[in-house]
Order: C-alpha cells, then sequence, then structure tokens
C-alpha cells in the first residue's frame, strides 16, 4: 500500500507540474489580434508551442476561425473545415504534436494574410526521483576495524659468530712419556705409537677464558641492542 500511495502521489505531482507549465498564447500577441493587420505568421514563429498549451483567439463578430488541412491553407479553401469556431473568444487546446492550420472563413480575409500555422512540439516529461531502494538485510556486511598496529617492534637477533673450536695439541715426540732413552737404538714405530694413543682415555680440556669471554661479548652486544631498539620506539 504504501508503495502504490508513492506512486499516485509522483502521478498527481506530474500532472500538477504539467497543467504549471501549461502556457495559454494569445494569437496575434498583445498588440495584435485575430484580424487583418496582423502579420500572424511572423508572430508564430516567434513562439515555441508544447503539448499542453492552448491558443486564445479574439476576433470581432464578421470573423471566424476554421481548422483545415495543409492544402486547404495554402489555397485558402474554407468549404472543407476539419472544425469551425466562432462566436468572438476561442480557446483550442494543442493536445498532440505536429502543424495545424488556421483561417478566417470569411472570403477574402484568408488572401489577406488572416491565416497561421501552428507547429506544436512534444514536451519534456518531468522527471520525477525514484524512492531509494532499500537493500536486504542478508546483503549488509560488517567490515571489522582493523587492529591497531604495535608501536613496539621486536628486536633483531644478532648472529652470534662463529667460534672456533680449540684445537687439540699433539704432543711431540719428544715430550711422549714412550720416547725411547738416548742410549737405545731402537726406534718404537709409528702403528705402536697410534695404538698406545688411541688406547689411553683422554678427557676433553676445560672451555678456554677465551670462549668466555666472547660469549660475554655476544650476551652484551644483544642487550646493548636491545635496549637501544626499545628507546628508539619510545
Amino acid at each position: 500500500m504504501a508503495m502504490l500511495r508513492t506512486l499516485m502521489s509522483l502521478a498527481i505531482s506530474g500532472m500538477l507540474i504539467k497543467l504549471a507549465m501549461a502556457a495559454s498564447y494569445t494569437v496575434g500577441g498583445q498588440n495584435g489580434g485575430w484580424d487583418t493587420t496582423t502579420n500572424l505568421q511572423t508572430w508564430a514563429s516567434s513562439q515555441s508551442f508544447l503539448v499542453g498549451d492552448n491558443l486564445i483567439f479574439q476576433y470581432a463578430p464578421n470573423h471566424d476561425v476554421v481548422e483545415v488541412s495543409k492544402a486547404d491553407y495554402d489555397s485558402c479553401q474554407a468549404n472543407n473545415p476539419i472544425q469551425s469556431y466562432n462566436g468572438g473568444t476561442t480557446t483550442i487546446p494543442l493536445s498532440s504534436p505536429g502543424s495545424r492550420y488556421f483561417i478566417c472563413g470569411t472570403i477574402g480575409h484568408c488572401s489577406q494574410g488572416m491565416k497561421v500555422e501552428i507547429d506544436t512540439l512534444a514536451a519534456s516529461a518531468p522527471t520525477t526521483a525514484s524512492p531509494p531502494a532499500i537493500p536486504p538485510a542478508s546483503s549488509v556486511t560488517l567490515v571489522p576495524n582493523p587492529a591497531p598496529e604495535s608501536s613496539t617492534s621486536s628486536p633483531v637477533p644478532v648472529p652470534a659468530p662463529e667460534s672456533t673450536s680449540p684445537q687439540l695439541l699433539t704432543p711431540s715426540p719428544s715430550d711422549s712419556p714412550l720416547g725411547s732413552p738416548a742410549s737405545s737404538s731402537i726406534i718404537p714405530s709409528t702403528e705402536s705409537t697410534r695404538t698406545s694413543s688411541s688406547g689411553s682415555s683422554t678427557e676433553p680440556p676445560p672451555p678456554s677464558a677465551a670462549h668466555k669471554d666472547s660469549f660475554l661479548v655476544i650476551m652484551t652486544m644483544g642487550l646493548s641492542l636491545f635496549v637501544m631498539m626499545m628507546l628508539q620506539a619510545y
């Protein structure tokens, strides 16, 4: 029902606008009239007639208004009129676009210039605003608010320097307990030395002081870099 009332209101509004825009033209203008002294065709050429306008003929009792065809208009023949009017004042509505032809039926008046051609243009339809379309509830999607960006940036890990593994010092033959005395002429073979050295269990050396110092340096540098990044973030 609401949509029907809206459409009816729009239709009535369009009709009222159309009636308000309709104009009434007195043939011949304010300084002329439907007579032999007014240049009726010059007056008609200066006007713009639209569908819905009205023509008002005002004339003396010895004149009339006869609507004729194009051929009868050119030859000033009133024998086959489309419509005849008399009475001194005649109002003719222009209900359709096109050309219409009017002459005075009194003998001799048409040839003296008492004739007019009216060209009617189609009126442009008034633009009415269409009611806004209501989207269905299913088409409404909620967009989540973006999460605020964190003001603190995660610390960049610092790659640890490559640690050099301590080298095992191989005892020289002179320090080996298996070395023969100087007076002995028998020199032990290499294979026996390797066998004896591999058979004895050797414990891994304790971590050197240089390895501990490098670990402390890395920890100190990482902590300093983290503190600097936290200060820059604030």
